[in-house]
């Protein structure tokens, strides 16, 4: 039988989201927990390392500095890195499934590590909203982790994404921005009351809306996002008596004077804002403009585009506190409206 060496240990996952320095850290970790490399041991060279795996220099040494500042590596000039702690310990480590990359991803994703700290591995993996490749990465990462944290964002095929999340153990699994049906057991979630949400931050801005006739959703008809929302919308525009409509594509669709458009898309925004433009109407004026989910360019762009949007930093730092407490609660995200010039 073939002996294993330390280079059998080294995983670099090209489906990972996360980066391959750390990456590149967990398996030395995951290693040396192991009982595959004990104290003293000395390890590759940068080139060495970076020549095999067919990554760059700068990742292999960006992985050591990451090691000697967490207290598992030393090195000696002329010599190298070497194993310097058998005491170090990952007792958490964390499988972090987002549906998609983009701004808000990313705030939330910087909360949540930042909270866990550097002694917690995340393996970051992304399914673009693909329920087949989500079910492919849930059911071969079943090994290894303390807890699952999984944002259940789908486009379409997601009728059965209980039963794959169901095979999680339940005491490991923590439910990000979105609840589903059929989730069995006691499990952990920080979620968004969608349809809750979006009602109660246009009831908010009802006296900024009254000035406008008609209020426009933009719904993409492919699109990931709760229908919950429509009903919310919906709800609040036939309470408060205003015009209103549900459009897909806002590059076809025609544009008046006194209309509020509400964008879930930030390429439907770009297309929306470039028309307005193009037509020399006043946004916050001629018309409204609210966009879904708060990024740091919405609060400079035209002088500010009002937002309704989910604390996505509060998400990321409640999700990281479920991980370290290990307790079984469903939390709310706070969800706010935000005024600005465009309305």
């Amino acid at each position: 039988m073939k002996q294993l060496t330390f280079y059998d240990y080294i995983k670099i996952d090209e489906y990972s989201a996360t980066p391959k320095y750390l990456q590149l850290t967990n398996s030395i970790i995951n290693a040396l927990e192991a009982g595959k490399i004990a104290k003293d041991f000395l390890l590759p060279s940068i080139n060495d390392l970076s020549a095999r795996f067919e990554v760059s220099r700068d990742t292999v040494e960006k992985s050591y500095k990451h090691l000697k500042k967490i207290g598992v590596i030393n090195s000696v000039p002329g010599k190298g890195y070497y194993i310097s702690n058998t005491d170090f310990r990952q007792k958490l480590k964390v499988f972090l499934l987002f549906n998609k990359l983009s701004a808000h991803k990313k705030i939330i994703f910087d909360a949540f590590s930042a909270a866990l700290g550097e002694d917690v591995a995340i393996d970051l993996y992304i399914y673009n909203n693909d329920f087949k490749l989500f079910k492919k990465l849930v059911n071969t990462k079943q090994e290894g982790y303390s807890h699952y944290v999984i944002a259940p964002h789908f486009l379409e095929g997601f009728e059965n994404a209980h039963e794959v999340i169901n095979t999680i153990p339940k005491d490991k699994l923590i439910l990000l921005d979105k609840k589903i049906p059929g989730i069995t057991g006691e499990y952990s979630a920080a979620y968004e009351n969608f349809e809750k949400d979006i009602y109660h931050a246009l009831c908010q801005a009802r006296e900024q809306l009254s000035k406008y006739h008609t209020l426009k959703l933009i719904f993409p008809a492919h699109s990931y996002f709760p229908v919950e929302i429509l009903t919310g919308f919906k709800r609040f525009c036939q309470q408060y008596a205003f015009n209103h409509k549900v459009i897909s594509d806002i590059a076809a669709e025609p544009i008046g004077e006194g209309e509020v458009f509400i964008n879930m898309m930030e390429d439907d925004l770009v297309i929306l804002l470039q028309r307005l433009i193009a037509m020399e109407l006043k946004v916050g004026q001629d018309v409204g403009v609210i966009s879904y989910n708060e990024t740091p360019i919405k609060k400079i762009l035209l002088n500010g585009i009002t937002t309704v949007s989910t604390d996505f930093k509060f998400m990321g730092e409640v999700a990281a506190s479920l991980v370290l407490s290990n307790e079984k609660k469903h939390i709310e995200v706070p969800f706010y409206y935000t005024r600005r010039a465009s309305l």
